[in-house]
Formats: C-alpha cells, sequence, structure tokens
C-alpha cells in the first residue's frame, strides 16, 4: 500500500503560526493632564461614530485608577482598522462624564487626537486613528 501525503496541510499550519496577527494588537492610551490622584479613569475605544463620544454601545471600556500626572488603559486585541478613544475623569464614582445644566462637561475629558471643539463636542472623525495589526501607543490630554 502505497500513502500519498500532500504538503497542503503542513504549509497551512507553518503560515498560521509564522503569519503576523495583523487582525489583532495591543493599543495603549497614555492619558495625560490627569491633574489629581482622585477617582477613576475611563477609557472608551470606539470602532465606529455610532455612540461616540460619551455613548457606550458598542465601545470597549476600561477603568483604571487615577494616578497624576498620567496613566494608561490597555487595549488587547484590538482590530486594524480607524478607532477612536473618549477619556473621562470621572471624581464622584458614576462611571460617566458629568455635565452642567448647558451640556458642558464639568469633569476633565478628552478623545484621541486631542481634539476639543469649543461648543459641540468632537466628532468621530475628527478623533479618528487607524491601527494596522502592530502595537500602537496613543497619548491623550485630558482637561476640564
Amino acid at each position: 500500500m502505497v500513502r500519498i501525503i500532500t504538503a497542503a496541510p503542513l504549509a497551512a499550519a507553518i503560515v498560521a503560526f509564522t503569519a503576523p496577527h495583523v487582525l489583532a494588537q495591543e493599543l495603549t492610551v497614555r492619558v495625560s493632564g490627569i491633574a489629581e490622584a482622585r477617582g477613576e479613569i475611563g477609557c472608551a475605544l470606539h470602532a465606529s461614530g455610532a455612540s461616540f463620544p460619551t455613548g457606550q454601545a458598542g465601545a470597549r471600556i476600561v477603568w483604571i485608577k487615577a494616578t497624576a500626572p498620567e496613566a494608561q488603559c490597555r487595549f488587547a486585541d484590538v482590530a486594524a482598522g480607524g478607532h477612536a478613544v473618549a477619556i473621562s475623569h470621572d471624581l464622584n464614582g458614576n462611571r460617566r462624564t458629568d455635565t452642567n445644566f448647558l451640556g458642558m462637561p464639568t469633569e476633565a475629558w478628552g478623545v484621541s487626537n486631542n481634539v476639543r471643539p469649543s461648543l459641540r463636542a468632537p466628532r468621530f472623525n475628527e478623533a479618528r486613528f487607524e491601527t494596522d495589526g502592530s502595537p500602537k501607543t496613543i497619548t491623550v490630554r485630558i482637561a476640564k
């Protein structure tokens, strides 16, 4: 009996183990401008503008203890493509950015690309950055 062995399964296995992970990466968000080491820093990673910047639907959210003057949020397995990050310094424990009667934030906040329009919320396309499958670090400065 003659057994025929093909190289296709072996080749597929080699490619699977040696190909770079182009669909997943780690994203590190350095948050600067933290005025006081009190409360929590919330980092929300958005893959679309549907709920950006204050909504939580579809966002991946990480909460960390606030440390002044800087902290870091990490997101694992981030798909390649366009994303935007929204940051909030929650001082009172309600895990949201509090606003005044005009809708203006009363707690420090920031978004990727450090976009800060004066009379409206930042738009997803203004804060959007690209990921390509390799580890990436961005810095977002928060302020009131």
